[in-house]
């Protein structure tokens, strides 16, 4: 009998520790006595760590000293912090910290001189780190889905900077440190508070996409017409009511869109003024020779 009531104790040990929480990757490694270096990821191009959805509240100290990892996915976790130490992950060329608690990005951040691919989205950031704009070889930024009203003047030195995330966060105007990012070709700023849009828009040049939808824009400038090389221009949900003579110029445009993810210009939800609302059911085509007619009699 006695037997038997041991052999039952352990069964229901053993199913309680079966239904445990299950330990993080790296905590588990750790209790396993393997080296931390063992939960790098080599692959073609780069040294990865992945330590997503882990349920951190800070960060490991052990990974302060993985200086080889050049890709590294901190996503999804609890994070309400990232320690100076981060400085000395000098060969980063990506970085996620996407989907965390962070108010703050430490200055070190600056010493990541290799840096090329950065999310901080889904986060509680109130300000950015001038220092940031030390990482000069920086081509990918979002930092969409925080509490940021500003920029610091010094992003203006982020001249490799292609794709640029501000969405969801609290912009009244677009920063100027932002027009003098020449090699922009992605810039999305909807769901802010943007009022209007500068005539220095004409400054970024190769821009192919570029989202405002969900603001307070009462009129596009003249200057916009002039971005060539434009392929998506969403203004929906906005308080527009005419539009410019000259956009018939943006001959990239392909089409009215109204899928979200279609290329062309995305004009819905607009207290458009008479005729264009009419004018626009028509189609691109039409648009552009109404605006190219009337342009002409003026």
């Amino acid at each position: 009998m006695g037997t038997e009531h041991s052999k039952n104790e352990r069964r229901r040990s053993a199913g309680f520790l079966r239904k445990g929480p299950k330990l993080p990757a790296w905590e588990d490694a750790l209790l396993a006595g393997k080296e931390p270096k063992s939960l790098l990821k080599r692959g073609l191009r780069y040294v990865s760590l992945s330590l997503i959805m882990k349920g951190m509240t800070s960060t490991p100290d052990f990974l302060w000293g993985l200086h080889e990892v050049q890709k590294l996915n901190l996503s999804r976790n609890q994070l309400v912090a990232i320690p100076p130490s981060l400085g000395k992950l000098d060969r980063l060329v990506v970085l996620n910290l996407g989907g965390n608690c962070l108010k703050c990005l430490p200055k070190e951040i600056g010493l990541l001189r290799n840096l090329k691919v950065l999310f901080v989205n889904m986060n509680c950031l109130t300000e950015v780190p001038a220092e940031l704009s030390l990482c000069r070889k920086l081509e990918v930024l979002s930092l969409s889905h925080n509490c940021i009203s500003q920029l610091p003047l010094s992003f203006a030195d982020l001249t490799n900077l292609r794709k640029l995330n501000l969405s969801n966060n609290r912009f009244v105007q677009i920063p100027l440190c932002i027009y003098a990012l020449r090699s922009l070709d992605f810039l999305h700023l909807g769901c802010n508070r943007l009022e209007n849009i500068a005539e220095s828009i004409q400054y970024l040049a190769n821009l192919q996409i570029f989202i405002v939808e969900n603001n307070n824009i009462r009129a596009l400038p003249r200057s916009l017409c002039f971005l060539a090389t434009l392929e998506l221009l969403n203004v929906d949900y906005n308080a527009i009511q005419a539009l410019p003579d000259d956009l018939y110029l943006l001959r990239r445009l392909p089409r009215i869109a109204w899928n979200p993810m279609d290329k062309g210009l995305h004009i819905a939800h607009n207290p458009l003024s008479r005729p264009l609302p009419e004018v626009i059911e028509g189609g691109l085509d039409v648009l552009f020779n109404y605006l190219r007619e009337k342009k002409e009699h003026h």
